[in-house]
């Protein structure tokens, strides 16, 4: 019983990766599908085992531990810090002048991707009900760029060169190129914060004597749902935590082939009794890669798996919010949506 017992609580909290395939990958503890075991959902249950743990972070990425969710939520998670959190990029490029070689739509496009460092909590949505006030903004949901740029030569470029970057006076057209022309009282709203692109060389387009640019940009706040120049990130994905057990004890040679089967940092060798005993450091850094299954006299020797409920998530920032207010803000649009849908519920019941 206790054997049967110990196979339930794996396939109910383990995926286990095998060599022709990968076992319990669905979610099964639903009420009534195991007897013996309560699987109805409790607050105080789920507050006791759900926790979140900052592993790494700096100015731009952040990596995070999520336990005792399921998937759906984790992915619900995923979905929101893509799609949902609001931003401000380039929506309308008024182009008064273009005498490069790059396009007019092709060189909105390219501008309408460049991320633009401005706190989106600031400001609101624009209203794009009212036709006669469409090119129009205000200082609380537009903000207004400028790309002024004119090439001409170099006066003082040597005779023999060939290089365009003495040749050239603003041969090159970059993102710190772009000023901000505040609106109304915006100049002492953000006086502290520069509103600006974030990168400040990111190549726009290239010109020769005699081309210019001319161009006035509107910024307005928006989804990633609705376009990719308004998601908030570069990157926002999740993994389950690895799991490696070794079964019985690996020596010698076998533990040094052991060793190299996984990522570097998994597997350490220990001696024991003058003789090196392969154990397991730090299963995190596995990619299972299932590299040991290859191997015969190995793959019966360990266990690979991962935890069901334990999500490793990985947030990069494309620069406009820290990654921390990234992940805050996601946990208020998903606390959002089910606020809705109980007030939907409610309304549901009223009638």
């Amino acid at each position: 019983m206790a054997a049967t017992m110990k196979s339930v609580e794996e396939i109910r909290t383990r995926i286990i990766l095998g060599e022709f395939g990968v076992k319990n990958v669905h979610t099964t503890d639903f009420p009534g599908n195991y007897p013996g075991y309560d699987d109805t959902w409790n607050m105080q249950n789920f507050q006791k085992n759900f926790r979140i743990d900052v592993v790494q972070m700096d100015e731009s990425s952040m990596e995070f531990d999520m336990v005792g969710i399921d998937a759906a939520i984790a992915n619900a998670f995923r979905r929101i810090l893509l799609a949902e959190v609001p931003t401000m990029a380039i929506e309308k490029v008024f182009i008064y002048n273009n005498t490069s070689i790059v396009q007019d739509e092709v060189l909105a496009h390219r501008l309408g991707l460049i991320p633009i460092k401005a706190d989106p909590r600031l400001f609101e949505y624009r209203n794009t009900g009212e036709e006669s006030t469409e090119e129009e903004g205000s200082e609380i949901d537009t903000i207004q760029l400028q790309l002024k740029i004119k090439c001409s030569r170099n006066p003082r470029a040597s005779k023999d060169t060939s290089d365009p970057r003495e040749l050239y006076l603003n041969h090159m057209v970059y993102s710190r190129d772009i000023k901000w022309v505040p609106i109304g009282n915006q100049a002492d709203v953000f006086a502290d914060s520069m509103i600006a692109p974030v990168h400040d060389d990111i190549l726009i387009a290239q010109l020769r004597p005699g081309q210019e640019l001319d161009i006035v940009m509107h910024c307005v706040k928006g989804l990633g749902k609705d376009h990719a120049k308004f998601s908030p990130v570069a990157t926002a994905s999740y993994r389950l935590l690895p799991e490696i057990t070794i079964l019985e004890p690996v020596e010698g040679e076998k533990a040094e082939r052991l060793k190299r089967c996984f990522s570097r940092g998994v597997i350490d060798l220990e001696d024991v009794n003058g003789k090196k005993v392969a154990k397991v450091v730090n299963s995190r850094l596995d990619t299972c890669s299932r590299e040991v299954l290859r191997h015969d006299d190995l793959k019966n020797l360990v266990k690979l798996g991962r935890v069901r409920d334990h999500f490793i998530f990985t947030v990069e920032s494309t620069g406009i919010l820290p990654p921390e207010i990234l992940v805050s803000e996601a946990i208020k649009v998903l606390m959002a949506k089910c606020q809705r849908f109980l007030n939907e519920l409610d309304s549901t019941d009223t009638e």
